[in-house]
């Protein structure tokens, strides 16, 4: 799974990158994190209609990070579906729409993985937490959906009766990275993003995007201070000694 990550590059590098058109306003009172965690608000790329000329243009918003399913009765649900797995994306009811209409991209420098003590360990031993990234330092596009989920606590109204929340897809972890976790968030190359956002394309086309190889990751470990979601800072991605998690 895909439980933690980190996301700390400026909004304007962001919007350079992915040739951004629109940044919603709330994405600048995020600030850069580097323990991004479930129900946070997460930066995710999407391409829809601009409110004011109808145009179709790629805009950085902010969504929840757990996918809320429009016929949910309660945002707690979301809690539950942080991840989508990758195989059964068009089985499952929450997915199947979104995958079909409502892609996004979640930039991100990294991603974290624990690690099981290996056999034999001592019964105190804790997983070993490890920041998974690029080896040249670039940042990956976990690949994701979001949905929209009216608050019906809310009146019509009330302007934040709408919530808009996201998943990230997951895979099978690739040989190199199976040692640390099963699984993996699926990160989409620079040659796929127009593809996957376009709202156009269908989810057959998307399927075939999916199965493109995503970019080389290496594996740092690092403290155990991750494991605590009011930790943040520079320092969670610091490179420690396995046997030193305590840090």
């Amino acid at each position: 799974m895909c439980g933690r990550y980190a996301s700390f590059r400026e909004d304007q590098a962001l919007a350079d990158e992915f040739a951004i058109a629109t940044v919603a306003d709330d994405v600048r009172l995020l600030g850069p994190s580097w323990n991004v965690a479930p129900t946070d608000g997460v930066r995710m790329v999407v391409e829809r209609a601009d409110k004011e000329t109808g145009e179709i243009t790629r805009q950085l918003r902010v969504a929840r990070w757990g996918l809320v399913p429009s016929w949910a009765k309660d945002i707690s649900v979301g809690n539950r579906m942080i991840n989508a797995r990758v195989e059964s994306l068009e089985e499952k009811s929450a997915f199947a729409r979104p995958f079909a209409v409502r892609r996004a991209l979640l930039p991100a420098d990294g991603y974290y993985e624990w690690k099981k003590p290996a056999p034999g360990s001592p019964a105190k031993a804790k997983k070993q937490p490890y920041y998974l990234h690029p080896a040249d330092g670039d940042l990956v596009a976990l690949a994701g959906l979001y949905e929209f989920w009216k608050d019906p606590t809310k009146d019509d109204d009330d302007p934040a009766r709408w919530v808009v929340s996201a998943t990230v897809i997951t895979r099978p972890a690739s040989e190199e990275l199976a040692h640390i976790h099963d699984r993996q968030p699926l990160m989409l190359r620079a040659d796929a993003w127009s593809a996957w956002l376009d709202p156009a394309v269908g989810a057959d086309g998307a399927r075939e995007l999916l199965e493109s190889p995503g970019p080389d990751i290496v594996a740092t470990p690092v403290s155990t201070a991750v494991n605590t979601v009011a930790n943040n800072g520079p320092s969670l991605v610091d490179e420690i000694s396995p046997d030193d998690g305590s840090a």
